[in-house]
């Protein structure tokens, strides 16, 4: 059925009544849970400020915030926009405020434990479900829920502190296999930029000497074989072969003479 068709006698659409009953309650539900995580953060802020004022303030803070991004969530959700950013806010706040209920708890005690965390951790899921479902009722689409990412990265943790021990264990029973075989890990994760190749002692060949390059040019050169001009050549390619010119002339006529008739 399209949504056009979900409506009751009165014009609502169907569960709307219900979403608003939700609403309203969690209103209540949200002034208790104030009232009881205000108790526990007064008590332990003021024992570090000793400020009633200031203590009061610091002590409303966090649930403050909370109750404005819950309005923003609710807002955003009714108006058929996206509330993600604002549910994730909302769990960061209710995280703070268990951590500071839990300061002021018997940390050696669960029990004590769990009756000061449960009022901000309580209210944040119902917080994420109420505007979950408004949206769904809104929209008639899936956001998908900040716990899903708070449970991806408690996951992941889980995983990494598995690993952790897991090698620990290994470690202690096997520690020279171990640190080899996690030497190796760490050097095929992170290797060395490539170095350049040299270049193969073929391909360069023997060093020449100044008396082959000189013949080397001259051998190039067209006035080559021709004696009467040998010695102007060599002063022309003496420079170019680092020579002297008299060398570079005894060079030529040596090369002159040994060339076949």
């Amino acid at each position: 059925m399209s949504r056009s068709l979900r409506r009751t006698a009165t014009g609502r659409a169907a569960g709307s009544v219900l979403i608003a009953v939700a609403a309203w309650l969690l209103a209540l539900i949200g002034g208790g849970a104030l009232f009881v995580s205000f108790s526990a953060h007064y008590a332990y802020i003021f024992t570090v400020r000793r400020q009633d004022a200031a203590s009061v303030i610091e002590a409303l803070l966090l649930d403050l915030l909370m109750i404005v991004f819950t309005l923003l969530a609710l807002g955003l959700a009714r108006a058929g926009q996206s509330a993600r950013a604002e549910r994730i806010l909302i769990l960061a706040c209710a995280a703070a405020s268990s951590y500071m209920n839990v300061s002021a708890a018997d940390v050696a005690s669960p029990r004590s434990v769990a009756a000061y965390a449960v009022a901000p951790v309580a209210l944040a899921m119902v917080v994420d479900r109420v505007v979950a479902v408004i949206r769904r009722h809104v929209l008639a689409d899936r956001e998908p829920s900040a716990w899903s990412t708070v449970g991806r990265a408690a996951a992941a943790a889980a995983r990494i502190a598995g690993l952790v021990l897991l090698y620990c264990l290994r470690f202690a029973l096997a520690a020279p296999e171990t640190a080899r075989g996690l030497r190796r890990m760490v050097l095929d994760a992170a290797p060395l930029p490539g170095l350049p190749e040299p270049p193969a002692r073929e391909a360069i060949g023997p060093p020449r000497t100044k008396k082959a390059v000189l013949l080397a040019l001259y051998r190039a050169h067209p006035d080559y074989g021709d004696r009467s001009k040998a010695s102007r050549v060599a002063a022309e390619l003496a420079p170019q072969a680092g020579l002297q010119a008299g060398t570079a002339r005894s060079y030529l006529y040596a090369e002159l003479d040994d060339k076949p008739s």
